[in-house]
């Protein structure tokens, strides 16, 4: 697949091992510390399905409303298929035919107001977005790092080295992992936490980066920048953007 030769889109893709792993209450979360930090950050969803926009459920309403960032839903999400289904069939039953050409240039406009996108996926790195394409496909194409978003619980261990070995398979490089507590029953009792992160380390070769804990959806911003400060090296991350910003 050729590299589109379009001006480069500077940022961090948020991918997850899984739907419904927090990728949206981290891609707030990182872009409020950063913009807390004087960067001009935005937050950009290229494709979301399963509630229309207006409702306040979507991925795009819940990540203004958690950062403060003044933009219009369709800006941030210039995709939104009602229907529960993967990006693919969604846009499918919409009558709708995506390309990454045509899903890369609608972010362009976003781009150019911000020194760098907190892209948030469709669940994981193997989600089909087109009839040619995943999001593993649409990361390698805007040519910046992934971050991994992973249950803090049993099983993420598998899941997360499988989606860090795919990545890698495709030159991607990889920040790190974030685990979140968002999906663990309450009350908690998973032994398995207490060394999920050492293991995920030992067998991706990946540092985990933190372990978010259980976060409302409608956070404000300024609990996401307290929360994150506390529980994230936002280091990596930090870094991983001003090497793009440094680059041109």
């Amino acid at each position: 697949m050729n590299k589109m030769n379009d001006q480069a889109i500077r940022g961090l893709f948020v991918t997850g091992t899984d739907t419904g792993v927090g990728k949206t209450v981290v891609t707030a979360a990182l872009t409020a510390m950063l913009r807390a930090e004087g960067l001009n950050a935005g937050v950009w969803k290229p494709i979301q399905s399963g509630a229309p926009l207006g409702s306040g459920l979507t991925d795009a309403e819940r990540l203004l409303h958690s950062t403060g960032i003044n933009e219009r839903p369709e800006s941030v999400a210039p995709f939104t298929f009602e229907a529960p289904l993967t990006p693919l069939l969604a846009a499918k039953q919409a009558g709708v035919t995506l390309t990454l050409k045509i899903i890369i240039d609608a972010g362009r406009s976003l781009a150019k107001r911000y020194d760098a996108l907190i892209i948030e996926g469709a669940g994981g790195v193997a989600v089909p977005l087109t009839n040619e394409a995943m999001v593993v496909d649409l990361i390698s194409e805007l040519r910046i790092p992934a971050l991994i978003v992973a249950r803090s619980g049993l099983g993420t261990i598998n899941h997360t080295v499988m989606t860090a070995s795919f990545l890698r398979h495709r030159g991607i490089p990889i920040v790190g992992v974030l685990l979140n507590d968002g999906e663990l029953p309450e009350p908690n009792d998973d032994p398995s936490i207490a060394t999920n992160a050492q293991l995920i380390e030992q067998f991706s070769g990946l540092k985990v980066l933190g372990r978010l804990p259980r976060l409302h959806a409608e956070a404000t911003s300024e609990t996401l920048i307290h929360t994150g400060r506390n529980t994230i090296d936002f280091a990596p991350i930090r870094e991983a953007i001003a090497v793009q910003l440094m680059g041109g």
